[in-house]
């Protein structure tokens, strides 16, 4: 069993060192310019302490901090590596398709650029869709909420964990239309099967948005709802690419149908 493995092991191994290296020379490059990536990540923080001193007259505005020895240093390597992630994102999928390419037909390989193109370009849009959206109203409610009583004191550290989170949550959750054509491709699922699955990718999608997004309902619906419309494109999408067969079961019914009968003689 293990010699069966060992091939595939080996060719798992090339593709994980050449994501990562590829991550590390990216991380390097961003490195460089965390200075840029800092501000706009912390624009919608800015923005939302803005917010309080406008609607907090008797508090104090409200302050950036940092609580460790060389904080700065670490918040810088930690948007460096958000921004390499990105930025890398099309090898990384790129080896990720070349890894399971060996098991596709040879029509089904030629689809590696689209699937790059679509993956990154969702990623983005997902991060977007985070950041212009969904941050300013989740922000301005947590940080405003109580500020009348007291001065906010945000730890950058704690910030931009905070932040990568919910932009690397809706990247991943804006892939699943682009997850979803590439699995109908391949035969392994069809409409029906997400139709049948669809209750269950609901308690699925709000317990999702309440981990990733902050503890208010405004957000989570935030995220929530876009989940929900793209689950629905997704069935779209894979009954285009790999619609159901009608099952034997269901030919046998309609034809017990008389109801069913009765039409088929109607539109004959």
């Amino acid at each position: 069993m293990f010699k069966e493995l060992h091939p595939h092991l080996v060719e798992l191994r090339k593709r994980l060192i050449i994501s990562a290296v590829s991550l590390i020379v990216v991380f390097l490059a961003m490195f460089y310019f965390h200075e840029i990536i800092l501000n706009w990540i912390v624009e919608p923080l800015n923005n939302a302490l803005i917010e309080v001193g406008k609607k907090s007259v008797h508090a104090a505005d409200g302050m950036v901090t940092t609580s460790q020895v060389g904080g700065a240093f670490f918040v810088a390597l930690k948007v460096s590596f958000f921004a390499a992630i990105v930025g890398a994102l099309p090898i990384i999928l790129s080896q990720i398709w070349l890894f399971i390419a060996p098991g596709l037909y040879a029509h089904e390989k030629k689809m590696i650029v689209p699937f790059i193109i679509g993956g990154t370009v969702m990623f983005i849009v997902g991060v977007l869709f985070a950041y212009y959206i969904v941050t300013p109203f989740g922000f301005d409610f947590l940080i405003t909420f109580g500020s009348f009583k007291f001065t906010p004191l945000i730890n950058i550290e704690d910030y931009v964990g905070f932040f990568t989170k919910i932009m690397f949550g809706f990247g991943i959750a804006f892939e699943l239309p682009v997850f979803a054509y590439f699995l109908a491709l391949l035969g392994l699922v069809n409409d029906k099967q997400m139709i049948a699955f669809f209750k269950y990718a609901i308690v699925i999608i709000f317990i999702v948005a309440a981990l990733l997004t902050p503890p208010d309902v405004l957000t989570q619906l935030l995220m929530a709802g876009p989940l929900i419309v793209l689950y629905g494109l997704s069935i779209l999408i894979v009954k285009m690419v790999n619609p159901a067969e009608e099952d034997d079961d269901d030919k046998e019914d309609e034809d017990e149908d008389p109801y069913a009968q009765l039409k088929k003689q109607l539109e004959s």
